[in-house]
């Protein structure tokens, strides 16, 4: 193409003429036929292109559809290696988008290197102010990015360190009052001993305490008003037997399994002087076995909840292994427990015959937790969360679903765009939906969409079961 030929295309009108020739020097035509590809988005970006006749169409990847964005015919459009200015090796430069002819269209190209070299050269202060845009923009991304990060990860230690203090604090309390039954059943020894109580009647009373300890871990769970009915009944037999504190032992007992008819046992096993001293003394037992059960059920909860911690940070797994998606959904609900509430119900719809697959799973424990964290949200502390699996195709599909309002539809185009939110100032950075798509589209090779009306909201993460080709 001839300088003159260059100067009648709007890009290049204030080029003199040495600069002119310098393009025609470097560059040239290319013809592609109507329906050609001209470029594909993500392939190395190694020319740029000026249209110079023709129509084409600019499409990028949304998901799984290619949509249009650009159509046009209009002589001197560019595309194309537009990041080409920028120093060599600082930026993967790749085309962003697919262009396709829709008629026979003609192009000036110029190789990637040689418009670069141009730019830098002959505009170096627009140089400057571009690498600044671009940079600034991306290390105050990254920062904010990060910022995220350590914001989510002090939420989640608050949540943690909540969780566990509920049942640390019960195994204290519980402690704390088994020492004091323990010395409760020594005095109570005492004060039979003293009684210089036959060996048969000792005998007799350490049977009983077996059975009815063994009576109460198979107690069935009273509701509240059959617990107060039998402590009434209770009460009225201990009170008839001359047993002393009956309404502060009737509730030990009730709790315990225990029942007038298993009391009538006890009375029929020991002489009627010491029935009382006994009744007292079977009392503490029980309640020394509820407490060892709650100190029992308070460790294995602090236990759970270091194991849920320990599975959703992986730091004692590799980076990248084989995985199944149901560990990492459910360590992090337990660390989101504290947010999730009372209010909000948890479903968990699992296909637990699903294969593991391949990932990086401290990263997608983080898309797990930007998308509960975001359906919690919606919902405001009442609801239904829904996490369900599913095969789709050769892909995993995990849904996290809620309640809520729904995302309204002026704003549905934006939801995946980074630093978009509609939450409140100091309330969300407009990340965490942007950093879950890189993570599950870039690193993945995934598909992160969503779907939503008004009480019905479902965000669908696809993960592949086989590793890419690229990997």
């Amino acid at each position: 193409m001839t300088p003159d030929g260059l100067r009648t295309l709007f890009l290049f009108e204030k080029l003199t003429d040495e600069q002119l020739e310098w393009l025609a020097a470097r560059g040239g035509e290319r013809e592609f036929p109507a329906g050609a590809t001209v470029l594909s988005e993500g392939d190395p970006a190694e020319f740029f292109f000026i249209l110079l006749s023709g129509t084409i169409s600019m499409s990028r990847r949304v998901r799984e559809d290619d949509v249009e964005t650009v159509r046009t015919d209009q002589r001197g459009v560019y595309m194309g290696a537009m990041q080409a200015y920028l120093r060599e090796g600082e930026v993967d430069s790749r085309y962003s988008a697919s262009v396709r002819a829709i008629s026979d269209c003609a192009f000036f190209v110029l190789p990637a290197a040689d418009f670069g070299g141009m730019i830098r050269d002959w505009f170096p202060m627009a140089i400057h102010l571009l690498e600044g845009l671009f940079y600034g923009m991306r290390n105050a991304q990254a920062v904010v990015g990060e910022r995220e990060r350590l914001t989510a990860l002090g939420a989640l230690t608050a949540g943690l360190m909540h969780e566990l203090n509920n049942p640390a604090a019960a195994a204290v309390r519980a402690t704390s009052a088994l020492r004091q039954r323990l010395d409760g059943m020594t005095h109570k020894l005492g004060l039979l001993a003293d009684e210089r109580i036959e060996p048969a009647q000792l005998q007799a009373l350490a049977q009983l305490q077996e059975s009815i300890i063994e009576r109460a871990a198979k107690a069935p769970e009273l509701t509240a008003m059959e617990a107060s009915d039998r402590e009434d009944e209770l009460a009225d037999w201990l009170d008839g037997h001359g047993a002393t504190g009956g309404w502060d032992l009737a509730p030990i007992l009730v709790q315990g399994g225990i029942d007038v008819a298993c009391l009538d046992e006890i009375a029929a096993a020991v002489d009627a002087d010491l029935l009382d001293q006994a009744l007292h003394w079977l009392g503490y037992a029980l309640e020394t076995e509820q407490l060892m059960t709650d100190i029992e059920d308070a460790s294995a909860r602090i236990s759970s909840l270091v194991s849920a911690a320990k599975q959703y940070s992986q730091f004692d797994r590799a980076s990248h292994q084989w995985i199944d998606v149901h560990a990492g959904l459910d360590s992090t609900v337990v660390m989101l427990t504290h947010k999730i509430g009372t209010g909000i119900k948890v479903v968990k719809e699992y296909d637990r015959t699903l294969p593991q697959i391949p990932a990086h799973p401290g990263e997608l424990n983080q898309v797990w937790t930007n998308l509960i964290d975001n359906a919690v949200d919606a919902m405001g502390g009442q609801g239904t969360l829904t996490l369900r699996t599913s095969l789709d195709g050769e892909r995993v599909l995990v849904e996290v679903c809620d309640t809520g309002p729904g995302v309204p539809e002026e704003l549905r185009r934006r939801v995946f765009e980074p630093f978009f939110t509609t939450k409140a100032v100091c309330q969300g950075t407009g990340l965490g939906l942007d950093i879950s798509y890189r993570i599950v589209v870039n690193r993945h090779r995934g598909d992160l969409s969503f779907t939503s009306r008004p009480g019905d909201t479902r965000f669908q993460v696809r993960l592949p079961l086989a590793e890419p080709p690229s990997s």
